[in-house]
């Protein structure tokens, strides 16, 4: 199997902040950022201290959000800088991976 160097980076939100969208439309259409995914949590506090939770007695609109991507190495620099205009310091991590760049076109179920 042959691998391929990129970059994961990975962004922390809330849904109170509202900038998903907006993030997921300049990654989509801008940046052309290979893959993103969105997780949401269940329960997370960032700097503020403040306990965001899901129970099925509050239905949070207010919960932690992660945002995962990869690319190219060079690519999600340049996207990271733009990035750092946009997202709070301390809120964005990126790691060096390798993905598999061949391989049976076969899926695996």
């Amino acid at each position: 199997m042959r691998t391929s160097e990129v970059t994961v980076v990975r962004v922390y939100l809330t849904e109170g902040e509202g900038q998903l969208s907006r993030l997921m439309e300049l990654l989509k259409s801008k940046e052309e950022v290979r893959g993103v995914t969105v997780f949401r949590g269940i329960a997370g506090f960032g700097s503020s201290r403040d306990v965001h939770t899901a129970s099925i007695l509050d239905v949070s609109l207010d919960l932690p959000l992660v945002l995962e991507m990869f690319d190219e190495s060079g690519k999600m620099q340049r996207v990271m800088k733009h990035l750092s205009q946009i997202i709070k310091p301390g809120h964005m991590l990126s790691w060096s991976a390798r993905t598999n760049i061949d391989g049976s076109s076969e899926k695996i179920c």
